[in-house]
C-alpha cells in the first residue's frame, strides 16, 4: 500500500504544496492524483516565483505580453495555472462532494493589512477563476481576519494562510463561523462554502530552536539547560496538537451544530510548511506526527517523495496530548515566549511573500525580449 494513499484511511487529505506549468503540461499532477491520491493543490507567491522565473514554460507567454504591466502578466499566468489545476482536480471535487479537489490562489501579499482591498481582490480573483473548486488564500492578519468573515458570507472558498499561533486560529475560526451565520441569515446556501485554516509547522521549530540556543548561550542553570534541550524540535507539533484540540472543541458546540444541520462543512486544519528544515530530524516527521481525522497536509514535492518511499502512517495527532500541553507550558516557564515568536513569524512570512512577489514581477520584466521599460505595476 502506498503510504500516501493510506493517509485517507485516517481521515487526512493530502494536497500538493506546489504548482507549475511543467506539472500540468507533463500530466504529472494527473499522475499524482491517480497514483498517490493527491486531492488538492496550494500555491503562494514564493512557489510562483520559483516556477515562473525558473523555467522556460512561461517564456513564450511572457514575450507575447510585452505591452502589458508585469503585475497583470503574473496574474494571468497564475490564474491559468490554478484554473488548469482545478480542472484536473474537478473529478475529486465531485467524488468527495466538495470536501476536496481544491486549487488555492493567494491575494497579493501587499494587501495583507487592508481588509477592504483584500475583499475586493479576493472577489475579483474568485470571479476570474470561475470554478467552484478553487480557494482564495487570505493571510491571518487582523485585517485578513475581517476579510475572511465577509468572503465566507459571500460564499467564496477561503484558505486562511500564515497561521502560527493558536490565539490567531481562535480568531480565524470565529470569523469563519460569523461568515457562515451571516450567509445563513441572508438565506445563502452553506454546503458549497469550503474553508481550511493553514497552520505553518516547520518554521515554528526553526524559530524556537534558535530561541533555545540563545537562552542556552546566555547562561542558565544545568537543570534549565537540560529542560530546554529536551524541548528542541517539539513545540511545532505540540502547538499543532493544541490547535487541533480547539478544532475538536468547536465542532462539538451548539453554535457549529446549528450550521452543520444547515449543510455547512467544517473548516479543517491544514498543516503547511511540512518540509523538514533541520537535517537532524526525520525528513517525514511533520507528516507522521500530525495524522488525524478532518485534517489536510499540504506537502512539498520532495517531502511527498520521501513519505511515499519510507513514511510510516499512524493515527498520531492526538497522541500524548498531555505531554504536548506540558511542553508548551515548560517552554513558557523557561523563557521561550511562543506568542512573540509566532507574531514575528507572521511578519516574516508576509515579508518573504512580498519579496517573492516583487522578485517575480522583476523577473517578468527582465524576461521580456523588448520593452524592458514597461510599467512594472498595474
Amino acid at each position: 500500500m502506498n503510504p500516501l494513499r493510506s493517509l485517507h484511511g485516517y481521515g487526512q487529505s493530502v494536497w500538493l504544496d506546489y504548482i507549475g506549468r511543467e506539472l500540468l503540461d507533463s500530466l504529472e499532477l494527473r499522475r499524482l492524483i491517480e497514483e498517490d491520491g493527491i486531492v488538492g493543490v496550494t500555491s503562494n507567491p514564493a512557489i510562483f516565483e520559483k516556477s515562473i522565473s525558473g523555467g522556460q514554460y512561461y517564456a513564450v507567454d511572457i514575450a507575447k505580453s510585452a505591452d502589458m504591466p508585469a503585475a497583470l502578466v503574473y496574474e494571468h499566468l497564475a490564474l491559468e495555472d490554478i484554473r488548469r489545476a482545478a480542472t484536473e482536480l474537478y473529478p475529486v471535487y465531485t467524488a468527495t462532494q466538495g470536501r476536496d479537489g481544491y486549487a488555492s490562489l493567494e491575494v497579493s501579499p501587499h494587501l495583507a493589512h487592508d481588509s477592504e482591498l483584500t475583499i475586493e481582490e479576493a472577489r475579483r480573483l474568485w470571479a476570474a477563476l470561475g470554478q467552484p473548486n478553487t480557494m482564495i488564500k487570505v493571510p491571518a492578519t487582523p485585517a485578513g481576519i475581517v476579510a475572511i468573515e465577509t468572503l465566507i458570507a459571500d460564499g467564496i472558498n477561503v484558505n486562511v494562510t500564515l497561521l502560527f499561533g493558536v490565539g490567531a486560529y481562535r480568531q480565524v475560526a470565529d470569523a469563519w463561523l460569523r461568515g457562515l451565520e451571516r450567509r445563513a441569515a441572508a438565506g445563502g446556501e452553506l454546503s458549497q462554502v469550503a474553508s481550511v485554516a493553514s497552520f505553518f509547522i516547520s518554521r515554528i521549530d526553526t524559530a524556537v530552536d534558535t530561541a533555545i540556543d540563545r537562552r542556552l548561550a546566555s547562561g542558565v542553570s544545568n537543570r534549565d539547560a537540560r529542560a530546554l534541550s529536551t524541548l528542541r524540535g517539539t513545540l511545532a507539533i505540540a502547538n499543532a496538537r493544541q490547535a487541533y484540540l480547539h478544532y475538536l472543541e468547536i465542532v462539538t458546540q451548539p453554535r457549529w451544530r446549528k450550521l452543520a444541520n444547515q449543510g455547512a462543512q467544517p473548516q479543517r486544519l491544514l498543516w503547511a510548511s511540512t518540509g523538514v528544515k533541520d537535517p537532524a530530524y526525520r525528513d517525514v516527521r511533520y507528516i507522521e506526527e500530525l495524522i488525524g481525522s478532518d485534517t489536510v497536509n499540504t506537502v512539498p514535492p520532495a517531502t511527498l517523495d520521501a513519505f511515499r518511499d519510507h513514511g510510516v502512517p499512524r493515527d498520531s495527532l492526538l497522541e500524548d496530548i498531555d505531554g504536548a500541553l506540558e511542553r508548551l507550558s515548560h517552554a513558557d516557564r523557561l523563557g521561550i515566549d511562543l506568542a512573540t515568536i509566532t507574531d514575528v513569524l507572521l511578519a516574516d512570512g508576509l515579508r518573504q511573500f512580498r519579496d517573492a512577489h516583487d522578485r517575480l514581477i522583476d523577473a517578468i520584466v527582465q524576461a521580456r525580449p523588448i520593452h524592458h521599460h514597461a510599467t512594472q505595476f498595474a
